[in-house]
């Protein structure tokens, strides 16, 4: 059996005005490697907080919940305070964009950015997500067909409640979207399902601050920080940091 190390969080150190970098459901810190490396060259001190449970079997993850996850982004927050950095700008990828929201409504922050956010999603739907990890994991791991299938159906019989409270956030998350009033940037790929186009424009409407902007990328889907518009998504990001009131 292959051990798969963990993905761990990262501090790309650069400069005074500091980045939260959140990554997506069943994710990991990985997936804001690039991005975090683009914006130290160009100045900015970057920390990814890895939540817990990600990175670990689908079983495990399983067995936190949102507010695990939230707490992992409030630490991230608070140790780039203790770190002496008073300038922060947050963004996130889907889950990582939600919470970026959040951190917009509830903590001082200087910037927000969206990358591929749900306004709402149903626990079932999370549910398959998590299967498809957990697939794709056991497969990682080495095991046989028959192991994963057995593995799988015990699977389908674990609690999902921590799926339904992630449910929850977002759909109290979306309802205060008025509390965002720092300056705001929303992505989302127009090859990822149409959803993520309206939830956009849903965000866009809602939040309170007039210094905000939409944007689409034509050859983007879901992770859009490692997809093929990458450095458009980058490029688009550092300018809308460059141009905050730091």
């Amino acid at each position: 059996m292959m051990k798969i190390v963990p993905p761990k969080p990262f501090f790309y150190k650069g400069e005074e005005k500091a980045v939260l970098l959140l990554h997506s459901f069943t994710s990991n810190t990985i997936d804001m490697k690039k991005l975090g490396k683009y914006l130290q060259k160009n100045n900015y001190s970057c920390y990814a907080p890895l939540y817990t449970g990600h990175g670990l079997t689908a079983e495990e993850l399983l067995t936190f919940r949102p507010s695990d996850w939230w707490q992992d982004v409030l630490n991230g927050y608070q140790l780039l305070k203790n770190e002496g950095f008073e300038k922060i700008a947050v963004i996130g990828l889907s889950l990582g964009g939600v919470f970026a929201l959040k951190v917009g409504q509830e903590l001082e922050i200087n910037g927000v950015v969206t990358m591929s956010v749900p306004t709402n999603r149903e626990a079932a739907f999370l549910q398959k997500r998590v299967f498809h990890y957990a697939k794709g994991y056991k497969q990682l791991e080495g095991k046989n067909e028959e192991q994963i299938n057995l593995e799988m159906k015990l699977l389908q019989n674990m609690s999902i409640d921590s799926l339904v409270e992630f449910q929850q956030l977002i759909s109290t998350t979306m309802d205060k979207l008025a509390l965002v009033t720092s300056p705001i940037r929303i992505l989302y790929g127009e090859l990822d399902e149409l959803l993520y186009k309206e939830s956009a424009e849903v965000i866009f409407q809602n939040v309170a601050t007039n210094h905000k902007t939409i944007k689409g990328y034509p050859n983007s889907k879901h992770l859009m920080t490692i997809g093929t518009d990458i450095n458009d998504v980058n490029k688009d990001i550092l300018t809308f940091l460059n141009d905050l009131t730091w």
